[in-house]
């Protein structure tokens, strides 16, 4: 009877403390996708590694942060850390092309070596298993959140977890990005 009340006592400490719900949160290791090439993409292939999700477009007005994504990723890939793109067509219409032209589009405007999957749903009905996990609580254990609008980016511990959303119009080289990618 003790070990109960010692156990009961525990969980309601973990629960007060959020402990609890983060240790009930699987990393994001589960996920397998396709990237832009048709190849499987496996997140478990990620262990140890900071990663940058973003949702992409290639008719946006912040389009241009792809340059500064690339940029990122060429000095940090080294350093265990990776992009991951999921070009996404949720937001008026902005990525209309096909995988095959959103490589190429990547490739010839950005010199894009990040990872780069298949172009998925990132909000709504059809909402891609991974983004549901970003922005649902009781998946990634961190916090809700809905995806404003292309090149918001999620930041994933090396353990896997989610741990920071950061809005659209703020640029992958901001202070508040290039801390959390150099803190040990």
């Amino acid at each position: 009877m003790k070990t109960r009340h010692i156990s009961i006592l525990l969980l309601i400490v973990l629960s007060i403390t959020g402990a609890v719900h983060a240790q009930s949160a699987k990393p994001i290791y589960q996920f397998s996708v396709t990237d832009l090439y048709g190849k499987t993409f496996d997140f478990s292939s990620l262990k140890g590694k900071k990663v940058m999700i973003v949702n992409t477009a290639s008719k946006c007005g912040l389009t241009p942060q792809y340059k500064l994504l690339e940029a990122l990723y060429e000095k940090y890939k080294d350093q265990n850390f990776v992009i991951v793109g999921f070009p996404a067509n949720n937001f008026a219409g902005q990525e209309p092309g096909s995988n095959s032209e959103i490589a190429e589009f990547c490739q010839q405007n950005y010199g894009v070596t990040f990872p780069m999957m298949e172009k998925i749903s990132v909000k709504g009905n059809d909402q891609h298993p991974i983004y549901k996990y970003l922005t649902t609580k009781a998946e990634n254990g961190f916090q809700d959140s809905e995806v404003q609008w292309n090149f918001q980016k999620y930041l994933i511990d090396a353990k896997g977890y989610l741990v920071k959303v950061i809005p659209p119009r703020t640029l992958p080289d901001s202070p508040e990005i290039i801390s959390w990618i150099e803190q040990k």
